[in-house]
C-alpha cells in the first residue's frame, strides 16, 4: 500500500516538488528506493520483494479535522446550522385538476395508475404499417376521419417503417409521431388533449422481422381528445369601415364566435377574405397574419387578423409600358373590364393570363395605380400599368412522319407572330410527301374586334394524289371566329368564313383507264357553331359538345354544268364517369350533302370515312362506295359512331391509361345518313397525361373488313380521339 501511495505521489508531482518534498521529510526518503525515483511506473507494477515487510496502510477517522491549509485565510464555518427543510403547502388548485383527471381517465375506460393509459373500449383507426389510432368509445371526435387521414399522410412511422426496424428506432419515431399527433389535434381545436403510446411485443434490440408474430410490431396511440375549443372574440381589423359593403365582406369571412377552432379554417376563411376585397374594388387592402389567443379557462381561442381595406376603386385607363409593340388600345380591348368597371383582382389576373397567351411576351406584371383617391361617395380611380418582355417572335418548324396510308411527309414552316403590331402574324408553310404538296402562306391577327377573336387569310396551293381522287387546287379562305382557349372554355364558339376554289380532279380509274381530269371553280360561305358543355377542352371527362357546321356552295365545271348545294354535318359527343378511375366516352357524327346529284359535286368536297380521327381499324378514307377498281370514291351522306372507356391505371403515378374502344362508319350516295351497311372497328389505346393533354396511341382492326383493307392500325396523336 505504500508502494502504491508513494507510486501516485510520484505521478500526480512535478520533480521539482518531489526533490522540495524529500529535502524536507527525510524519512519518506528512506521508504522509497532509487528505482521509484527513476521509473515510478514500472516499480509499481513489480511484486513485493521477497521478505521485504508489509507496510500497513494508515487509518483515517472521517471525522478527524482536516489539517489547516497555508493558502486558507477564511476559518472554516464548523458552526453553520442549516434550517431545516420546510415541506412545500399542497396546491389546491393542482390537487382538484389531479382528481379530475382521475375521473375522466376512469370514466373513459383508461387502464389504472402506474402503468401507461391505455383505452379499454376504444374505436381503433389501422392506419397500416402497424399504427393504429384508438379514440374513446363514448366521445365524439369531430372530423376523425380527417384527422386521422391527416395524421396517417405525415406519419414518420408510416413514412419510414422497415422490416429491420428495431425497438429503439420505432420508439423514437413514436416519440416523434405523438408529439406531430398533438399538433394535429390541436389543429382541430383540441388543446387539451393528451395522447399516450405504447409499442407492443418486442423486446430491446429485436428486429420486427424477428418478432413472433407480424402484430407484435404495433405502435398505438391511445389519445383523449378533451373538449373542442370554439372561437371566442373575432376582431378584423378596420374591416367595419367599409360601410354597405361590410355585411358582405364579414359574411365571406366565415368564422364567428362560437365556431370550433380549426386552424385549416383560419388560413381558408383569410384568403377567402382577401379574395372578397379584392373582388368588391379595395385595389389596395391587406389582410394581415391571424393571432390566436387559447384561453384555457375558457376553453376559447380569441381570432384577431388585422384588416386594412383601404378605398374603394374603379377601373381607369390600360397603359403599355410598349406601345409600339402592344398598344394600350390593344391591351384594352384584351381585358375583360371596361374604364368605370368596379375594380376585380380576378379581372387584372386575367389581363395577365390573356397577355402572355398571346407568345408575344415571355413575362409580364401588370399593376394597379392609383390615379385619383377615393371621395366620400365616389369610388377612386386605378390605371393598370403593364410592363413586358418581349419573347422571341419569329419560329421555324418542321415534322417528318410516315404512315402506312399516306406515305412519308414532311412539313416545315417559318412564322413571324408579330411582323403586323399588334398580333399580327405571318406564316410560310410547305408540304412535301408521297401523297400531297403545299405551299401556302396566312396572314393572322389574334384578339381583333374583341377578345379571343381571330380574322386569318389563308392563300395557298396543293396537290394530292389519294386513292380516292387526284387533286391540283389553289385556294383562298378568309375566315373570323370565336375560340375557346385553355384560359377561358367558352360555352358558345363561332365561325364565319369565304372561300373561292379552282381545283382540277380526277377520279380513280375505270377498268384500267383513267377517268378524265374536270376543273371546279367553287364559291363556299363555311360556317360552324359549338356548344361545349365539357369541363376540359383537352381531356373532358364530364358533359357533352355538340356542334353543327354548314357550307353552301356553288360548283361550276369548266365542262358545263353547275350545281349549288348545302353541305352540313353534325357532332356530338358526351362523357361520363363511373367511377374515379374509369370515364366513359362516347360520339355520333352525321353528314349530308343535299341540291345536287353525286358527279355535280368534286371529289375532295365529298364525304369519307376510316382513319384514325374516324373509323380506327381502317385506312385513311377506306370506307364507303368504291370504283370498280376498288378505290374509294366517296359519297353525299356519312354516319360515324364510337365509344370508349378511358380507364386510368396506377403506373406512372397515375399517367398511363388504357382505352378499349370500339368505332362504327358508312358512307352512302345518298343524302340521307344510313346506318345499315356500318363497318365497325375496334382495338385498344394507350393514353400518357401530360400537362399539356394527353398522349395518345390507338392498335385496332376491322371488325369486317372487305377484300382489301389492312387487319390492323396504328395512330399516334396528341389529345383524344374525342
Amino acid at each position: 500500500m505504500a508502494r502504491l501511495l508513494a507510486g501516485a505521489a510520484l505521478l500526480l508531482t512535478s520533480p521539482a516538488a518531489w526533490a522540495q518534498s524529500t529535502a524536507a521529510d527525510p524519512a519518506l526518503e528512506e521508504l522509497i528506493p532509487d528505482s521509484a525515483v527513476r521509473d515510478p511506473e514500472a516499480w509499481v507494477q513489480q511484486a513485493p520483494a521477497a521478505g521485504a515487510p508489509e507496510v500497513a496502510a494508515p487509518e483515517l477517522d472521517a471525522a478527524s479535522p482536516l489539517a489547516p491549509l497555508p493558502e486558507m485565510q477564511l476559518a472554516w464555518p464548523d458552526d453553520t446550522v442549516l434550517p431545516p427543510v420546510e415541506p412545500l403547502t399542497p396546491d389546491p388548485d393542482i390537487q382538484l385538476a389531479e382528481e379530475a383527471a382521475e375521473e375522466e381517465l376512469e370514466a373513459l375506460g383508461v387502464a389504472p395508475a402506474g402503468e401507461v393509459p391505455r383505452l379499454v373500449d376504444a374505436r381503433i383507426d389501422a392506419l397500416g404499417s402497424g399504427v393504429e389510432l384508438a379514440f374513446p368509445a363514448g366521445t365524439e371526435v369531430a372530423a376523425q376521419q380527417e384527422l386521422s387521414d391527416r395524421f396517417a399522410a405525415l406519419s414518420s412511422l408510416r413514412r419510414l417503417r422497415d422490416d429491420d426496424d428495431n425497438i429503439a428506432q420505432l420508439a423514437r419515431r413514436a416519440r416523434t409521431d405523438r408529439d406531430l399527433l398533438l399538433r394535429v389535434m390541436r389543429n382541430y381545436g383540441y388543446y387539451d388533449a393528451e395522447v399516450y403510446q405504447t409499442l407492443g411485443g418486442l423486446r430491446e434490440g429485436e428486429s420486427v422481422a424477428g418478432a413472433a408474430t407480424p402484430g407484435q410490431a404495433t405502435v398505438r396511440f391511445d389519445v383523449l381528445p378533451g373538449p373542442q375549443y370554439v372561437f371566442g372574440q373575432v376582431a378584423l381589423g378596420e374591416l367595419a369601415a367599409t360601410g354597405d359593403d361590410f355585411a358582405a365582406l364579414r359574411a365571406a369571412f366565415g368564422i364567428g364566435p362560437g365556431d370550433p377552432v380549426l386552424g385549416d379554417a383560419i388560413v381558408t376563411e383569410r384568403i377567402e377574405l382577401d379574395l372578397a376585397l379584392g373582388e368588391t374594388g379595395y385595389a389596395f387592402a391587406k389582410v394581415g397574419e391571424p393571432d390566436l389567443l387559447i384561453d384555457h379557462a375558457r376553453r376559447e381561442g380569441d381570432l384577431t387578423i388585422p384588416v386594412t381595406p383601404g378605398g374603394k376603386y374603379a377601373f381607369g385607363a390600360v397603359t403599355s409600358a410598349l406601345p409600339k409593340f402592344l398598344s394600350s388600345r390593344h391591351l384594352a380591348a384584351i381585358a375583360r373590364f371596361d374604364p368605370g368597371d368596379i375594380y376585380k383582382r380576378s379581372e387584372v389576373d386575367d389581363l395577365r393570363r390573356a397577355i402572355l397567351a398571346t407568345g408575344l411576351v415571355s413575362s409580364v406584371t401588370v399593376t394597379p395605380r392609383e390615379v385619383e383617391a377615393p371621395a366620400p361617395g365616389d369610388l377612386g380611380t386605378v390605371a393598370i400599368d403593364v410592363a413586358l418582355t418581349k419573347a422571341p417572335l419569329r419560329t421555324i418548324a418542321g415534322l417528318v412522319g410516315y404512315s402506312s396510308d399516306e406515305g412519308f411527309r414532311a412539313e416545315a414552316s417559318w412564322e413571324h407572330r408579330n411582323l403586323f403590331p399588334p398580333e399580327g402574324a405571318l406564316r410560310v408553310r410547305g408540304v412535301a410527301g408521297t401523297q400531297e404538296q403545299l405551299a401556302g402562306v396566312t396572314f393572322r391577327r389574334n384578339n381583333v374586334w374583341g377578345r379571343d377573336r381571330i380574322l386569318s387569310l389563308d392563300l395557298f396551293a396543293q396537290t394530292q394524289d389519294r386513292d380516292a381522287f387526284e387533286a391540283r387546287t389553289v385556294s383562298f379562305l378568309a375566315n373570323f371566329e370565336r375560340q375557346s382557349t385553355i384560359i377561358y372554355q367558352k360555352r358558345w364558339t363561332y365561325g364565319i368564313g369565304l372561300q373561292a376554289i379552282a381545283t382540277g380532279e380526277r377520279e380513280g380509274s375505270v377498268d384500267g383507264v383513267e377517268a378524265p381530269r374536270q376543273t371546279f371553280f367553287i364559291g363556299a360561305v363555311p360556317g360552324h357553331v359549338l356548344y361545349d358543355a365539357s369541363d376540359d377542352l383537352l381531356d373532358p371527362t364530364r358533359g357533352f359538345r355538340a356542334g353543327l357546321r354548314l357550307s353552301p356552295e356553288f360548283s361550276k365545271i369548266n365542262r358545263g354544268g353547275s350545281a349549288t348545294y348545302i353541305k352540313a354535318q353534325f357532332d356530338g359527343s358526351y362523357y361520363q364517369p363511373v367511377s374515379e378511375r374509369i370515364v366513359l366516352a362516347a360520339r355520333a357524327r352525321l353528314g349530308t350533302i343535299a341540291g345536287t346529284e353525286i358527279a355535280q359535286i368534286a371529289p375532295s368536297r365529298r364525304f369519307y370515312a376510316g382513319g384514325g380521327g374516324s373509323v380506327r381499324g381502317y385506312g385513311f378514307q377506306q370506307i364507303g362506295p368504291r370504283d370498280t377498281a376498288g378505290d374509294p370514291s366517296g359519297g353525299r351522306s356519312l354516319s360515324e359512331l364510337a365509344v370508349e372507356a378511358r380507364v386510368r391505371t396506377g403506373l406512372f403515378d397515375g399517367a398511363l391509361a388504357v382505352v378499349p374502344f370500339v368505332d362504327a362508319g358508312a358512307v352512302d350516295e345518298t343524302s340521307t345518313p344510313s346506318l345499315s351497311d356500318l363497318r365497325f372497328g375496334a382495338g385498344v389505346g394507350l393514353r400518357y397525361y401530360t400537362n399539356f393533354g394527353p398522349l395518345r396511341v390507338d392498335f385496332a382492326t376491322p371488325l369486317n373488313p372487305r377484300p382489301g383493307d389492312s387487319r390492323i392500325g396504328v395512330y399516334v396523336a396528341l389529345g383524344q380521339a374525342f
